[in-house]
């Protein structure tokens, strides 16, 4: 993790993928060292039903992305952009959900990156317009993981390996993750 002074303490960059969701939001972190190569450190999605009621819910999500920022560290998220869903009250709970996690992240200091489920897509599997089971698939041979992956949490994963992989390129630019992937 970063010291805060441009001095690294561990030779990794620890980047926390968040895809958001009203019942369930998939988190997953990986570690990326300075040649690029990323290792898996976790991955689950956090459940969010049960609660009594949709604010219950976001309350859920709060302190469970607060606990997994505690516990692992990491120093980078990145979170995917919201669609727009045919159902207006789903996306309005899904903004909500995001709204959250986002809120839980920067109010621990921590940069938040966003990118579109297309892009996600692209950089994970090569095509826009992959399946989620197509993205399951390429997490899993990524980050050398064995067995089916639950999708809210590879979707997670595949965030934090875009975010990677931006990462990457913008360091050999010389430019900054968002200017990197801005110019599409």
């Amino acid at each position: 993790m970063g010291t805060g002074d441009g001095g690294p303490s561990r030779p990794v960059t620890r980047i926390l993928g968040i895809d958001p969701g009203s019942q369930r939001t998939g988190v997953g972190i990986i570690d990326v060292d300075a040649a690029g190569k990323t290792t898996h450190v976790y991955h689950a999605p956090l459940v969010l039903l049960g609660a009594d009621d949709f604010p219950q819910r976001l309350r859920r999500l709060l302190d469970g992305l607060a606990d997994i920022i505690t516990t692992w560290q990491p120093d980078e998220v990145a979170i995917e952009k919201v669609f727009m869903a045919r159902n207006p009250d789903s996306a309005l709970k899904l903004g909500q959900a995001r709204g959250a996690a986002i809120s839980a992240v920067v109010l621990r200091d921590l940069p938040v990156h966003e990118y579109a489920a297309k892009e996600v897509k692209l950089a994970v599997v090569g095509r826009g317009s992959a399946e989620k089971g197509q993205i399951q698939h390429m997490v899993g041979i990524m980050l050398n993981l064995h067995g089916k992956l639950q999708a809210d949490a590879a979707d997670a994963l595949a965030v934090a390996i875009t975010h990677a992989h931006v990462r990457a390129t913008a360091k050999r630019l010389g430019v900054s993750s968002q200017l990197a992937w801005s110019r599409k």
